[in-house]
């Protein structure tokens, strides 16, 4: 056992301010922050734990900080009525390492980005036309929501499961930004009735209280 003269000197304290400071170092990080100036990904390297690796500056132009991916409008015939055009790393080079990414958007009259969550970031949304009905679940079930229209931003907490509807009468956009150069998108729907390989029909029944009729009608809708 330690006697008190020792858990009180100065070497004891230091060592125990040095834990301190160090311990929390973890859960304070999203994306690290880089020791240079930027680190453009070499996308045809495989990713590590925080990203690519860097491009070669002496390779490195204007072009890798520039992307007009968003610019452009998507297609909204698909089963939800909406496209998202991503802006993230594997998109956008010069993002690597930087902890940010920017999504595009566009729905049809009615159309749905569908329940799902980001795992490794917070998101915002601005709406620039049109009326989207926002909204997230916390991990005590509550229920968050909010119509929005032109020039009006809505946040969602990092990883919980948030939807947004295109509830007007004519097209709808937004732009969503991430604390993350790669914030990942777990869809439900998608997960749970198209995955590979599919889930077991009697686990989807007993969770959704309903017959292998209904389950394979939605699987159906999934290619699934």
């Amino acid at each position: 056992m330690m006697n008190r003269s020792s858990s009180s000197s100065p070497l004891y304290m230091l060592s125990c301010l040095v834990i301190l400071l160090l311990l929390p170092l973890p859960s304070l990080l999203a994306d690290p922050d880089p020791l240079q100036d930027f680190c453009v990904a070499d996308l045809s390297a495989s990713m590590s734990i925080n990203g690519f690796p860097c491009k070669p500056t002496s390779k490195v132009t204007s072009d890798d900080f520039f992307f007009d991916g968003l610019s452009k409008e998507g297609d909204t015939t698909g089963i939800f009525g909406s496209n998202l055009t991503a802006g993230n790393v594997l998109a956008f080079p010069g993002l690597n390492t930087l902890g940010v990414s920017m999504n595009r958007l566009d729905f049809a009259p009615g159309g749905i980005n569908p329940p799902h969550s980001h795992p490794r970031a917070s998101e915002t949304v601005l709406v620039i036309k049109g009326r989207l009905l926002v909204g997230f679940v916390t991990t005590g079930n509550m229920y968050y929501s909010k119509v929005l229209t032109a020039g009006q931003i809505f946040v969602i907490p990092k990883g919980l499961v948030h939807f947004q509807r295109n509830v007007g009468k004519e097209k709808a956009l937004a732009f969503t930004s991430f604390n993350s150069q790669l914030p990942g998108s777990a869809v439900l729907p998608l997960n749970l009735f198209a995955s590979t390989p599919s889930i077991p029909n009697d686990v989807l029944t007993k969770t959704f209280q309903v017959g292998d009729d209904v389950v394979n009608s939605i699987k159906s809708k999934f290619g699934s």
